[in-house]
Order: structure tokens, then C-alpha cells, then sequence
């Protein structure tokens, strides 16, 4: 039965069909996980009176919950890789949703760090990731606009629930609220299992190079006792007597005769964990070597300093345009327009990058739209009014909203689909150390020059210098596909000859030819006396 889901989900169409399933289960995702986030601020004040907590000690609970959905994306990647996304999401979304039960019946704030800080960014950080991640294998040419859609969920369901949850608070207290959210966030598990699992073309032609199974059971990532016969390397002589040299072992398991193992002592029970042990290193190995890829490394480290600019406008915003005299109503309603346009960013950059003119630009286009972010941050300390502040939140918006859809895109188009759950998974890792350190740095910053003129520029010189790393990657990048084209061009054109070298290729044929007629004479004299006597 799992090989027959297995071919069935291989064998799936692309750009259509069940991908747009997909794409609406990615959708609700990011709705439970990056909407619900976000809506834990609504609590900060319910907390505060409860617990009687300082502001400090209450935003930790918002702060864990963010650190940790992107510091375990790798676990959410490794447990994809190792099984499959529809048992990462629903594991995840069951961990979810228990953290906010728990929650609801906390009676200490330190409880809450563990119950929603943890338990629940645990369990938001196996559904992230493995959702993304399954975008890709189902989309080809509509890839931008299919993952524009999914990473809306985020901006329309903070929209919709923020709202919601205060009305559920007024109806119900956070108490209440949380058993609601708890509930909501388990539909997790619903959308998990309608993630149908489908093989990238890459991975179909890397299987026949050796992690195949006679039984049918083959599954992406799948560690079992037989992969262990693939994961150990066989000795020198058999090696040496089997392949020529200088070539590496790579064929299908299944054509390999190989001898009988010795007899084990004892039980085998320990040979085989020790097996598994090596074969699961030795494939997580296989997994990640995108990581010494130069252009990953770059744009690892310009990931670092995208999140550490991003997440400051989000922040500080609404009390810059209070102290330079904004009402609370359209300050408020600066962060509602931030949030509605990032969903227009979202679809229409995505529908964008995909028109045929625009998509071998995809990296360009996302360095552009990171910039754009940046430039607007270094602007708004000249903007001292809510009209002026009004086009700054449009733009930051927009630009926010498109390159957040581009994100798994350019990964993917670095690393390749078969990579993309392992890579995203440290797309976001690298984003947790920034989102917990950059908000107090932001706040130290006003404490001590007394303005947010500090604070913003931190925020827009950051998110150019990361532009910038990015845009030295992709110049590097065509530079390396242009050195083998020109050697390649190179390599055909015949190499001009001189006049000498042609005058002795021409004695050369004379003296051949001269040879050839010696014998030819030589052979008829012999025929002719032959004859004669």
C-alpha cells in the first residue's frame, strides 16, 4: 500500500491538479503558525494583569515562541526527510496544539514559557518548513505565484484573527481564547494529511544511483536495515575487482551480489543499530552538503543580516509615529495597511517573477525588492506625519510581502528542489538568533539616543548590506557560467595553421603518395614475371 501511494504521488502532475490542494494546505499553515504567532502579543496584556509581570518578562513568551519555530526548522526538515511531510505536519500540529491547551491552564508565567514558548514553537516549526518545502515539488513553472498564494496565509490570518481573538478574549478571557486557538491550530493535523507525498525529478534520477529497495518500500529519505548495506563502503579489493580505477561505487542495490555476511556472535540486534547509526550520518551527510556550497554560504550570511533588519519596522513603528505626534487610530491603521498590501506583495510578485521575461531574474528581483525594504528604513526618520508615513508603509509593505514569496523560490533555484526541505529548514534557522537579539538591540538603541533615528538606520542598512552580499553571489555566479561557455567555443574552433606548417603537410602527402605508387609498380613486375614463367 505505501508503494502504491508512493507511485501515485510521483506520478502526480505538476503545476495543477492536486498541487493547488497543496498549495491551500500551505496556506493554512502559515495561517496557523505565522497568524497565531503574531497573535500572542493580543495576550500580552491579559498576562501582565494575571501574573502581574513586568513588560520584560511577558515578551518573552512572544519572543520564545518566534525563536524557536525557526531554531527547530531543521528538525522539521530531518523529520520530512526521514519519513515524510504529512507525518512532520501532523506530528507538529498535535505538539501545537497540546502547547496551547496547557497553556490555558497555566497558573505561573514561567509555565508558559515552556507550555506555548516551547512545546508550541516546537510544534510550529515541524509544520513549517515541511509545508514550504512540499510547494516546490509540485510546482515547476508556476512555482512563484503557487508559493506568493501558500505565504499569504500569514498576512490574511493576522487580518482575520487578530480581531477574533480579542473578541474571544472579552467573550471567553485568555483562558477561553486559548482553548479556541488550541483547537483551531489542530486543524494542523488536517492539512498534514492531505499533504500527498511526491518525489522531485531529481531524487527519481539520483534513486537509480543506489538507495533503491527490491520491495517496493522506497520512500524519500527512508533509513531501514537494507540501506545499510548501500550507506557501508565495500573494501579496496572488492572495489578495485569491480570498478576501474579512479571510478566510484554507484549502482542500484538490487544488481549488487553481494557475499553472505559473516556469522555474528550473539545476538544481531546491536550490529544492526550500529548499522542504522552509520547509514542515518551518513545519509543526514548526503542531505546537507549543500552547506559547502559557496553561493549557500552567501546567502546564508546575508540571511543574517535580512533578519536582523527586517523584524525592527514591525516593532517600532507604531511608537515612532506617536512620538512624532500620530494619533493612536492611524497609527494603528499604518500597521493594518503594512499587513494588507505585504498580501498583495505576496500574490502579485509571485504572478510577476513568473511571466516568462522574469523569470531568470528571480534572484535579481528578490535583491531588489530587499533594497527597496532597506532604502525605505533609512527614509523615515525625514517622515514626521501620518501622510508621509502613510507611502512608507504601502512600499515597506509591498516589498515585505514580495520577497518573503521569493524566499523558498531562490532556494530552490540554488540548491534544487530535492534539497529544498533541508535548506529552508536552515533558511530559518538562521533567522532565530536574529529575531530574539535584534528587537532589545533595536530598544537600546532609543534608550540611549532618545530618538528611533538609530534604530531605523540599523534596520535599513542591514537589510542593503544583505542586497548587497546577495548581489556579489549572483555576479559570481554568471561569471562561472560564462568561463565554460567561452572554453566550450573555444574548444571547437580549428587553431589557424602557419604557411611553413602547411608546406610540410604537403611534402609529407607527397612523399606518402610517391611510396604508394613505388609499390603499386613494384606489385604489377612481380605479376608479370609471375605470368611470364
Amino acid at each position: 500500500m505505501v508503494a502504491g501511494k508512493q507511485q501515485r504521488g510521483s506520478e502526480a502532475p505538476l503545476d495543477g491538479g492536486w498541487g493547488w490542494v497543496i498549495v491551500g494546505c500551505c496556506f493554512m499553515v502559515t495561517v496557523c503558525t505565522r497568524a497565531v504567532t503574531r497573535c500572542v502579543s493580543i495576550f500580552f496584556v491579559e498576562f501582565q494583569a494575571h501574573f502581574g509581570a513586568d513588560y520584560a518578562a511577558t515578551a518573552w513568551v512572544h519572543s520564545l515562541v518566534d525563536c524557536t519555530t525557526m531554531l527547530c526548522a531543521p528538525v522539521g526538515s530531518l523529520i520530512g526527510n526521514r519519513w515524510s511531510c504529512r507525518v512532520a505536519v501532523m506530528l507538529g500540529g498535535l505538539l501545537s496544539s497540546c502547547g496551547l491547551l496547557l497553556s490555558s491552564f497555566s497558573s505561573r508565567l514561567e509555565f508558559l514559557y515552556l507550555s506555548m514558548g516551547v512545546l508550541t514553537g516546537v510544534g510550529f516549526a515541524l509544520c513549517y518548513t515541511p509545508a514550504i518545502a512540499v510547494v516546490g515539488c509540485y510546482f515547476r513553472q508556476r512555482k512563484a505565484l503557487a508559493y506568493g498564494i501558500a505565504m499569504s496565509g500569514s498576512g490574511i490570518g493576522t487580518f482575520v484573527l487578530a480581531p477574533v481573538v480579542q473578541l474571544l478574549i472579552e467573550l471567553y478571557s485568555w483562558r477561553g481564547a486559548l482553548l479556541v486557538l488550541s483547537a483551531f491550530v489542530a486543524n494542523l493535523c488536517v492539512c498534514g494529511a492531505l499533504l500527498r507525498p511526491i518525489k522531485p525529478q531529481e531524487d527519481e534520477e539520483q534513486a537509480e544511483g543506489g538507495e533503491k529497495e527490491s520491495a517496493g518500500e522506497e520512500r524519500l529519505g527512508n533509513v531501514s536495515s537494507r540501506d545499510t548495506e548501500v550507506a557501508v563502503k565495500p573494501s579496496k579489493e572488492s572495489e578495485d575487482s569491480l570498478l576501474p580505477s579512479g571510478k566510484s561505487l554507484s549502482f542500484p542495490m538490487e544488481r549488487v551480489s553481494s557475499p553472505p555476511p559473516p556469522p555474528l556472535s550473539g545476538s544481531p540486534a546491536p550490529q544492526l543499530q550500529r548499522r542504522w547509526f552509520f547509514s542515518s550520518c551518513f545519509l543526514s551527510s548526503k542531505e546537507y552538503h549543500f552547506l559547502l556550497l559557496p553561493d549557500f554560504l552567501g546567502m546564508a550570511v546575508s540571511f543574517l543580516f535580512l533578519a536582523t533588519g527586517c523584524s525592527l519596522p514591525f516593532i517600532y513603528l507604531v511608537p515612532y509615529a506617536l512620538s512624532v505626534g500620530v494619533c493612536h487610530q492611524h497609527a494603528a491603521f499604518l500597521m493594518s495597511i503594512l499587513g494588507v498590501i505585504s498580501i498583495v506583495g505576496n500574490i502579485t510578485f509571485g504572478w510577476l517573477t513568473d511571466r516568462r521575461c522574469l523569470k531568470p531574474y528571480r534572484l535579481a528581483c528578490y535583491v531588489f525588492s530587499v533594497a527597496m525594504e532597506g532604502l525605505c528604513c533609512l527614509f523615515v526618520p525625514l517622515l514626521q506625519s501620518f501622510p508621509l508615513l502613510l507611502p512608507f508603509a504601502i512600499l515597506y509593505g509591498y516589498f515585505d510581502g514580495a520577497y518573503v514569496a521569493l524566499i523558498p523560490v531562490v532556494t530552490s533555484d540554488l540548491v534544487g528542489p530535492q534539497y529544498l526541505s533541508s535548506a529552508l529548514g536552515v533558511v530559518y534557522f538562521l533567522h532565530a538568533i536574529p529575531y530574539l537579539v535584534s528587537p532589545p538591540i533595536g530598544g537600546w538603541l532609543v534608550d540611549v539616543t532618545g530618538s528611533y533615528m538609530a534604530t531605523f538606520s540599523l534596520s535599513g542598512a542591514a537589510m542593503v548590506l544583505s542586497s548587497i552580499i546577495l548581489s556579489i553571489v549572483g555576479w559570481i555566479r554568471r561569471c562561472q557560467r560564462r568561463v565554460p561557455a567561452i572554453a566550450e567555443n573555444t574548444k571547437h574552433q580549428p587553431l589557424p595553421t602557419l604557411a611553413s606548417d602547411q608546406s610540410d603537410h604537403l611534402m609529407a602527402v607527397n612523399i606518402v603518395a610517391s611510396k604508394e605508387t613505388t609499390n603499386l609498380i613494384h606489385g604489377q613486375q612481380r605479376r608479370l614475371e609471375a605470368v611470364t614463367s
